[in-house]
């Protein structure tokens, strides 16, 4: 382990001291940004002085203003990729419009001929064509302008809650968990160009902070040839800069609300034209960080700090480099459930022993807990050969640090009819890379070679023990008869294997230590070409995986859209291969676990053979519109349709914290999404955002532990919903006045797990289900609702039988792919009102934020035994109050 660590950091420090080295002079730019710049002359040619520059997208929100130098020039270092409107203002002239399309990081630089006033006054307004984005990939654009008043329902994974209510495609799950076009986690982030494709939620990794992010871009369609590996969804991210700011800006905040929640951070940008500082840091703390399995909660805190520093510098013309570092750490309780908390109350089941463990101390209640340290340092060098071609060097040095701390007394972690072991984890995930591509704009062609080079070191410490005394007796040896004896003791395997991990026996945890590094060469090539109102994008990526499997994969892409300016409208199509790489976290135990002869029957496992993941591959479809209506709205939709091979999942371990990664036989996910933004109307402006996406999955499974024998049929997985919208709108007075934004969030209801359902001839069986399991689904039984201590009968007629939580299907009508049980549909309603500068200052502003999540408190679902999450509520009604200053 010292070993590999040490390997790890030596990876690390050779391939930041490589950019280091290579730099002989220091951003302008990051990966998904350019520089604006230019110069604003009159009709004689002469440079004008103090003009006013803005450029904005109406769709995004992105607004950037500045003023001309006494050369008359203008930079506007960081702008990201997206078209803009430009207008430039000064007295005595006409003000001057044109359409900027930022689509490289090659520099856009302008002349601006500004014209004499004349006595007619000409008002020019923007038309329909400004809101549209000829463009075969469909995405999402999403500034800070906007985000910053749209309420988000966790504090703790911001930015999960905002892809998820601001983009189209995505079903919302439990702990920041968000389902990208029908995938269970295939969503990539590209921040500043560098590629993170491992797991975002809570419980796995530590986002970017919000406040770090400019302009958020959301690839819900076939992807261009730079992405790979997990791109279902890209969420392509700009950070903010503070280069240009040659008076500092910056912002403290401090909120407090629900469950006595509070989060203090600040945020400074300062600088001049040739370099910048933007850094930003805050701290949370909740006693609801996690969500529970009961809409109650209990045993849930949880607190989070991260700091961010972006450092950009420029020493000539053509060289510039780019630094992003950050660290953040989170500790947070596993929420208990009314059976966690009362453990001891459920001796009877647990512990034959009086509510005592073998070793006569009082069981006591769950207190499971976590901790992740995650820190992230990307150095990127990049040289300006001439005015169309742009040259970037890149790397990157991530890790994740998971660390999960079972209860003192490890037969509390026992959970009637769940959890039948204790476990320990230390597992650690760093990236390590290189990335590099030249980026060359010229006439019709917007053209990008590139290539990427990762390599992911994989350590997982983990320690197990059997803490229910009724598991051995489960047990059967080769020939199908008991491995114990009458008397209860271990005669074979695997009772014998595993009876020294058995602490009911006064056995000792059992290790389990494994290691493997990832290596995967990408290398791409990709071209937009624009003529006329056509527009099509070429592109092929190579990937070259070689973890504990090789696979290799030629991925061709192509899109094509065309603009009918007539009737301000595009038309789209696209198709992508891609190469979907296996995840990551405890890769090594899936992968192995069954070749191990204590791990194997504790994972269920069909046979001895390791179950090792060979990369997926995908074939995907889009067809598309984007339509304007006028200047006052825009609708984009897409019809996509995917096939992959090797489709992935997630399975757990019993019903521990521990999952990893299961290989099913392929995948079909069809589905629409679709998009309407209506821009800044005199204050008022609105998104709407919705989707339907079926996810359907064939057995075998191939590959992870577990692995299941050969019988054909598909099935719905849990991350399956017919059907979601997010509704979002938003009104200000003036330009800094009050304002107030407000969601409705509606979700259809993902796939349920294992509820009883009846088969049309006999009553519903509930005797698989603990008291406090049927009341967090909402079950009943002839009228009567069971209770956390008071169960339903064992048995159920179907006419009398329901829930008020979950959408069971009819006796006798239930099918795992065409009808499968659901969670049941919510309505949840937000609302944030605040003003931006509440005593009207000009430079020190003061600001006041009142949001207020699930309005109704409502009580829903997220899940139920779900194969991955298990089961999780929705947030209950929780306020929150902000104050900031800022200057």
């Amino acid at each position: 382990m010292l070993a590999s660590y040490v390997k790890s950091l030596r990876a690390a420090f050779l391939i930041v001291s490589f950019i280091c080295i290579s730099i002989f002079s220091l951003a302008q730019s990051a990966g998904n940004s350019t520089t604006v710049m230019g110069t604003v002359v009159d009709p004689s040619g002469a440079v004008i002085p103090n003009a006013t520059v803005e450029i904005r997208n109406p769709v995004s929100g992105f607004e950037r203003i500045t003023t001309t130098d006494n050369g008359g020039r203008f930079a506007m270092p960081n702008v990201p990729f997206n078209p803009y409107h430009l207008v430039a203002r000064s007295q005595g002239f006409a003000a001057h419009t044109q359409d900027v399309d930022v689509r490289s990081v090659v520099p856009i630089d302008l002349t601006i001929d500004l014209k004499l006033q004349s006595s007619e006054t000409v008002t020019v307004e923007s038309n329909g064509g400004d809101l549209l984005e000829n463009d075969p990939t469909f995405h999402t654009d999403v500034d800070k302008n906007l985000f910053d008043k749209l309420p988000l329902e966790s504090q703790s994974s911001s930015v999960s809650s905002l892809v998820t209510l601001a983009s189209p495609g995505v079903a919302a799950d439990s702990n920041g968990l968000f389902h990208g076009m029908g995938d269970h986690a295939e969503n990539s982030f590209s921040v500043d160009g560098q590629p993170i494709t491992d797991q975002q939620s809570k419980v796995f990794s530590n986002q970017i902070p919000l406040d770090s992010i400019q302009s958020m871009e959301v690839i819900s369609g076939a992807p261009p040839a730079e992405f790979g590996e997990k791109a279902s969804l890209v969420i392509n991210v700009t950070t903010r800069s503070g280069q240009g700011m040659t008076t500092p800006h910056g912002a403290i905040t401090t909120s407090y609300g629900s469950f006595g929640t509070s989060n203090t951070g600040f945020d400074l940008g300062y600088g001049g034209k040739r370099w910048g500082n933007f850094i930003s840091a805050n701290g949370l703390n909740s006693g609801r960080f996690l969500d529970p399995p009961e809409f109650t909660v209990m045993h849930a805190k949880g607190n989070e700090e991260n700091v961010f520093d972006r450092l950009d510098f420029q020493l000539s013309n053509a060289d510039s480099l780019h630094l992003n570092l950050g660290f953040t750490r989170s500790w947070f309780q596993t929420p208990n459930s009314y059976d966690a908390q009362d453990a001891t109350a459920w001796s009877g089941l647990v512990v034959a022993n009086g509510g005592l463990d073998p070793n006569g101390n009082v069981v006591g209640p769950a207190d499971q807990r976590s901790q992740i340290k995650t820190f992230n340092i990307a150095p990127s060098w990049t040289r300006l050969i001439n005015n169309s071609t742009v040259f970037t060097l890149g790397a990157f040095v991530r890790r994740d640090h998971f660390n999960y701390y079972p209860n003192g007394n490890p037969f509390a972690d026992l959970a009637p009819d769940l959890q039948q072991e204790t476990l320990t984890q230390d597992r650690k995930l760093t990236n390590v890379g290189l990335r590099s591509d030249v980026s060359y704009v010229k006439g019709i062609h917007n053209v990008k070679v590139g290539g990427t080079y990762q390599q992911t070191f994989l350590d997982e410490d983990n320690r197990f023990g059997i803490v229910d005394p009724t598991f051995l007796d489960s047990l059967t040896d080769s020939s199908g008869n008991s491995c114990v004896d009458s008397s209860g003791n271990p005669i074979a395997p695997p009772c014998t294997t595993l009876a020294p991990y058995d602490l009911t026996r006064s056995g000792s945890l059992f290790p389990f230590n494994g290691h493997t590094d990832v290596k995967l060469l990408s290398l791409y090539a990709q071209d937009a070409i624009t003529k006329g109102n056509w527009s099509v994008n070429l592109g092929l990526r190579g990937d070259f995986y070689n973890g504990l499997t090789s696979h290799n994969e030629a991925e061709p892409r192509v899109g094509i859209a065309y603009n009918i300016k007539k009737t301000n409208t595009v038309l789209r199509a696209s198709y992508a291969r891609l190469m979907e790489t296996p995840f990551n976290e405890n890769l090594v135990l899936s992968s192995t676990g069954c070749a191990d002869p204590v791990l194997n029957p504790l994972l269920a496992c069909i046979s001895n053979a390791a179950t090792p993941f060979s990369p997926g591959w995908r074939n995907e479809f889009h067809i598309g519109l984007q339509q304007a209506a006028g200047r006052y709205l825009v609708f984009s939709g897409e019809y996509v349709w995917k096939y992959t091979h090797n489709a992935y999942d997630f399975g757990v371990f019993g019903a521990t914290p521990l999952t990893f990664p299961i290989e099913w036989n392929n995948s079909k996910i069809p589905g629409v999404a679709g998009r309407i933004s209506v821009p800044n109307i005199h204050g008022f402006s609105a998104l709407v955002v919705f989707s339907s996406v079926a996810a359907r999955f064939f057995t075998p499974q191939l590959g992870g532990a577990g692995a299941a024998p050969d019988v054909i049929g598909a099935f719905r997985i849990d991350h399956d919903e017919k059907f979601n919208q997010t509704t979002h709108l938003q009104y200000q007075i003036g330009k800094q006045g009050p304002w107030i934004g407000f969601n409705w969030r509606y979700d259809s209801g993902l796939v349920a797990g294992a509820v009883p359902v009846g088969d049309g001839v006999n009553p519903v069986d509930l005797s698989a289900l603990s008291p406090d399991q049927q009341f967090q689904a909402g079950l009943f039984c002839n009228g009567v609702r069971a209770t956390p201590t008071v169960g339903l009968p064992s048995s159920c007629a179907a006419s009398q039988y329901g829930s008020t939580l979950i959408s069971i299907p009819a006796a006798g009508t239930e099918n795992d792919d065409h009808n499968p049980p659901r969670i049941a549909p919510r309505h949840l309603f937000d609302l944030s009102v605040g003003d931006d500068n509440l005593f009207r200052g000009d430079i020190y502003k003061w600001n006041l934020q009142l949001t207020a999540i699930n309005l109704t408190n409502k009580v829903a679902l997220y899940n139920f035994l779900s194969t991955f999450t298990g089961t999780h509520y929705v947030t209950p009604r929780a306020f929150t109050a902000q104050v900031g200053f800022s200057f």
